[in-house]
């Protein structure tokens, strides 16, 4: 395996960070293990669960599956980067309200995915919201309820 480290500088929820890191290091591990930014999950570690989603200059990712280095210089959102536990986003925010987390650990990616939703859409219909989390999986839920978390945060936004 490679030893060489790289240089690579990440623009994380409005901070920079300066890391060297080896190229076959994943931007999932760069977050949770080097930036202690453990709210973004590693569910399957092949791209198709959606637990660590986080937003590459808005656009969500599978953070299990972009090298670290190609995140070279980007803006990267994580779940931190919502909101804090004082005050939550409205997302984060209608997900409780409408007990749209149970277990939790695909909770995370499931608000990623939304939140990029109604950065694009901040009116989606259920079918919107649905297709745009089809890459999310979650075992606790049945979605229902986080489809209407996510119709009523857009509602809240509409306000």
């Amino acid at each position: 395996m490679n030893a060489k480290k790289y240089p690579l500088r990440l623009h994380v929820n409005g901070e920079t960070y300066e890391l060297e890191v080896k190229p076959q290091r994943t931007l999932l591990e760069v977050l949770r293990n080097e930036l202690e930014l453990t709210g973004t999950n590693e569910g399957c570690a092949t791209g198709d669960c959606g637990a660590c989603t986080v937003l590459l200059d808005g656009v969500p990712v599978t953070s299990c599956l972009v090298f670290a280095l190609d995140a070279h210089e980007r803006q990267i959102t994580t779940i931190e980067g919502l909101g804090t536990t004082e005050a939550l986003h409205p997302l984060q925010r209608a997900f409780v309200e409408r007990g749209a987390i149970q277990c939790g650990y695909c909770t995370p990616g499931l608000i990623m995915s939304a939140y990029a939703l109604l950065q694009q859409n901040p009116q989606p219909t259920e079918a919107e919201v649905r297709h745009f989390i089809a890459g999310n999986l979650c075992r606790c839920t049945g979605y229902t309820k986080v489809v209407e978390a996510v119709l009523a945060a857009a509602e809240v936004s509409e306000q």
